[in-house]
């Protein structure tokens, strides 16, 4: 399955652009999680929310709706890496699972300064559990230093059935590489000259990026660094965040348009 959607769902400018005019606060996540199919949340990775808080998120939005979280931040800034355990369970024993099946992937997101060190960073991704609470979990990492790069942190995502966060910005590398049963692509340079966002050419070609994915390719275009995987069918989610902020909402909702034409 393809999966787009936004980061967040509180954010002024989007009242009356995104949200129609009137629509109560506490009603913009029923809104949104209406229109579109997924929500990254990035207030856990500021925050340490409470069960009931994911509770009330599990219960204003459809049955098919998913969350993906941002893990903490204290989990991944850190000297580190390896000891990072406290922090890991800390988040994941907040309440994440009370979303059940509306919980998606984590995503494990690195500052700009980080730099691939072997060794520790196999250390974090061996902290991070496949399962708690009975459910299975999805993991990705968001890797912003060029470091990353390589063939041994492709090796390293693959072996831990990690996915690495494939990122369209000026500012940080884009790995293309597939390293586990889904795809996380964060679309980051939406133009706020552009009522959606992007230009429809390149919501067209993003569409048929992800559905490249899904197919278990890689999309026109993109270069890998690793070794090619197996060729299986993946899930993919697609997120417009960041850039014009404005705008991912209409970019969301256009690219979920082409996608069901």
């Amino acid at each position: 399955m393809i999966r787009a959607g936004i980061g967040g769902w509180t954010f002024e400018p989007w009242r009356g652009v995104f949200f129609p005019k009137g629509t109560p606060k506490t009603k913009e996540l029923h809104y949104a999680s209406r229109a579109v199919m997924s929500i990254e949340v990035n207030g856990t990775y500021y925050s340490t929310f409470k069960p009931n808080t994911f509770q009330k998120w599990y219960g204003e939005t459809p049955s098919d709706f998913v969350f993906s979280l941002k893990a903490n931040k204290f989990c991944t800034n850190r000297r580190v890496l390896a000891e990072a355990r406290p922090s890991i369970e800390r988040f994941l024993e907040s309440g994440v699972t009370e979303l059940k099946h509306k919980l998606g992937p984590i995503a494990w997101q690195f500052m700009p300064t980080k730099k691939f060190d072997a060794t520790d960073f196999e250390g974090f991704l061996e902290l991070l559990p496949p399962v708690f609470g009975g459910m299975k979990l999805r993991h990705a990492v968001e890797v912003r230093h060029e470091s990353f790069a390589t063939k041994e942190f492709v090796a390293l995502a693959a072996k831990h059935n990690v996915a690495i966060v494939f990122a369209d910005s000026p500012k940080f590398p884009a790995i293309a590489d597939t390293t586990s049963d889904f795809v996380y692509c964060r679309l980051m340079d939406a133009q706020e000259d552009v009522p959606t966002g992007y230009k429809p050419a390149a919501i067209k070609n993003w569409v048929e990026a992800a559905t490249a994915w899904e197919a278990g390719g890689t999309p026109k275009g993109m270069k890998t660094i690793g070794k090619a995987p197996a060729k299986k069918k993946r899930d993919v989610f697609v997120y417009f965040i960041a850039g014009a902020k404005v705008r991912n909402p209409a970019a969301a909702v256009g690219f979920l348009k082409v996608l069901k034409k």
